[in-house]
């Protein structure tokens, strides 16, 4: 009777193991994008990609099917992979979006935090200082996308979870390339660190003004880049 049971342990972890590898490549693979390390436009590669990152191609694969769906990569099953182009009219019906599901979504994660969330939040809103404070670009996109995930899980809805996920790739990557020419990092980061801790607080109305003021000032910035494209 223990031997079926061992194999069948086994075969789980070897599950949970080839999960815990795609998962590692999406996110390495995401930010190597959303940071233009893989330009927008090139041509990437499963073997060039699994060697250099000491992954299997199996969770490779799976990871770039990921970013397909996130749009941070186009699969042409004839031509190969490449990296999405970035376009800024796409950016700004993004953030009409953004916009409408952002501010329900703080309200709800300011109601439903568990203690825990909230003083990680906090946590989050000092690196997002920090990294303010020495020009660390790279930094701040870290605490971006913690703070992100973290506002939708602290919903404790499922499908906010999904619906964000793809939304916040597209948009750090756009800050990212525009933002020394049309945006600034120490106010960016600002106006983040004051939504952490407004949701961190529990206080749903300033919640919600945090994410309008956030996100008008994305906005602001997304349309001045426009005249950087003509």
């Amino acid at each position: 009777m223990g031997r079926p049971e061992t194999k069948r342990v086994s075969r789980m972890s070897g599950s949970a193991q080839a999960k815990t590898l795609a998962e590692r490549a999406y996110a390495i693979l995401e930010e190597m994008i959303v940071t233009l390390v893989l330009a927008p436009g090139c041509s990437v590669s499963e073997s060039e990609l699994a060697k250099k990152l000491n992954i299997g191609r199996t969770p490779i694969r799976e990871a770039l099917q990921r970013l397909a769906m996130d749009k941070l990569v186009t699969i042409h099953p004839s031509r190969g992979v490449f990296v999405s182009e970035i376009n800024v009219k796409t950016q700004l019906l993004l953030l009409e979006t953004r916009r409408a599901l952002e501010c329900l979504i703080a309200r709800s994660a300011s109601r439903r935090a568990t203690p825990e969330e909230r003083a990680t939040l906090r946590d989050i809103a000092d690196g997002m200082d920090k990294a303010a404070r020495v020009d660390d670009d790279v930094g701040f996109m870290r605490h971006d996308r913690m703070l992100n995930e973290l506002i939708a899980a602290a919903t404790h809805n499922e499908f906010t979870e999904a619906a964000m996920s793809r939304l916040h790739s597209l948009s750090r990557r756009f800050w990212f390339a525009y933002h020394k020419r049309v945006a600034d990092l120490p106010l960016t980061a600002q106006l983040h660190a004051t939504l952490a801790r407004a949701i961190a607080s529990g206080n749903a109305e300033d919640a919600e003004r945090s994410v309008e003021r956030l996100l008008d000032y994305v906005e602001e910035s997304t349309r001045a880049s426009l005249s950087l494209e003509t």
